[in-house]
């Protein structure tokens, strides 16, 4: 039995538009305010090395703020392995502090072990 051409689209429609979602939240980066730069220096208290993106959380000195770096497969070929990320670790982050978050920043480039990397 062969299904009309119209019912096909009705029935893949949802599904597509479904699939697509995952894809439209991921890319939220209008909620970071690129008008206002932040440094954040401190010590990595939780680090998540995971995609879609690794997060770390560091205590600064006045807070502790939520830290978003880069995809697994870019901090691993711009040399920012999981060690360099782990809890300890002194880091200095640059970055965008978000406008809906609370503490929470999306990080351009990091310094940790004396070593620099770009997260863009």
């Amino acid at each position: 039995m062969r299904v009309p051409f119209t019912r096909s689209i009705c029935l893949a429609a949802p599904l597509i538009a479904a699939s697509a979602l995952p894809i439209a939240a991921h890319h939220g980066w209008g909620s970071y305010d690129a008008s206002a730069p932040v440094t954040v220096e401190g010590e990595v208290l939780t680090s998540k090395y995971e995609n879609p993106h690794v997060v770390i959380t560091v205590k600064a000195a006045d807070k502790t703020w939520t830290v978003t770096l880069a995809p697994t497969s870019r901090m691993e070929i711009r040399g920012a392995a999981k060690e360099l990320v782990a809890v300890g670790q002194k880091i200095t982050a640059v970055g965008y502090p978000s406008r809906v978050e609370k503490d929470e920043m999306r990080a351009e480039r990091i310094t940790s072990g004396g070593k620099t990397i770009e997260m863009r």
